[in-house]
């Protein structure tokens, strides 16, 4: 069986006065999902502890999920890729020591 996460109270994650969003190039936040370590900092539907992974070969991360999606770099064989969610033959999450967020096709993935 797995371990629990500790339970965590509310006041933990109140956000209060207004909020000045983190730049969503480096942290990885969307309506529906958001990296745990964004708790307290954004809204989000679910939040998700990444999975470490490597790509398995050179590889585009891309703005969105799709074939036709804008590349934003060009991401080395090698590289670390932080996964928080893989659906239809993409993966999302982020890259490298700047932690660049956006999609790589999930057959990149090691």
């Amino acid at each position: 069986m797995g371990r629990r996460p500790p339970t965590r109270t509310a006041d933990q994650f109140a956000l209060s006065g207004p909020s000045e969003r983190p730049d969503p190039e480096f942290h990885a936040y969307r309506k529906d999902l958001a990296d745990i370590a964004l708790a307290g900092r954004v809204i989000a539907s679910h939040y998700a502890a990444p999975a470490a992974r490597t790509l398995a070969r050179d590889t585009a991360l891309c703005d969105a999920p799709a074939a036709d999606a804008g590349t934003l770099q060009v991401l080395p064989a090698g590289e670390p890729f932080e996964l928080l969610e893989e659906s239809l033959g993409w993966a999302w999450g982020y890259a490298g020591k700047e932690r660049r967020v956006g999609y790589v096709e999930s057959a990149a993935l090691g």
